[in-house]
Parts: structure tokens; C-alpha cells; sequence
């Protein structure tokens, strides 16, 4: 490879929150925050929200969201003011 052409590729560990699931991986990602390994060295973590560790396609489990609440929040907190207002 040409020097300074191609970025850092170094270990990572991405961490899932909602599984308590971490893996260690190579990336170009970096991240200020560590994490001690099972190997006692010490890598960058990136935290994700869903791997598939928690994704129902992979889990299988389905999970339920609540749009409605989502856009009567978004409704209320954004609502146009009425003329008599």
C-alpha cells in the first residue's frame, strides 16, 4: 500500500448496549473511550446501538415500538398555535 494514501487499521471492540454483547474487530473507526480485553491489552470501544446480538431478525424476538407516541409527542411539542392564540 501507498504510505498515507489509506487510514489507520487498528482493533476495535464494539460494544452493544441493549445485549451486553462485545466483540473485538479491526476498523478504521476510533473512538476516545477504552476498554480493557479479555486479553488484558487495552482497545478504543465504540458503543452501537444494535448488532446482532439484539436485532430481532437475528434474535428472532420481536420488539415493539411506539409510534404513535412518538407523533402525538412530536404533535404537541410542534403544534401550530391557533388563530385565537
Amino acid at each position: 500500500m501507498k504510505p498515507a494514501t489509506h487510514p489507520d487499521y487498528h482493533a476495535v471492540v464494539f460494544r452493544d448496549q441493549a445485549a451486553g454483547y462485545a466483540f473485538l474487530t479491526r476498523s478504521t473507526a476510533t473512538s476516545g473511550q477504552t476498554v480493557e480485553w479479555e486479553d488484558g491489552k487495552t482497545y478504543p470501544v465504540i458503543d452501537v446501538e444494535v448488532s446482532s446480538a439484539s436485532h430481532p431478525f437475528y434474535t428472532g424476538n420481536s420488539r415493539v415500538v411506539d409510534t404513535a407516541g412518538r407523533v402525538e409527542r412530536f404533535n404537541r411539542r410542534y403544534q401550530r398555535p391557533t388563530k385565537g392564540e
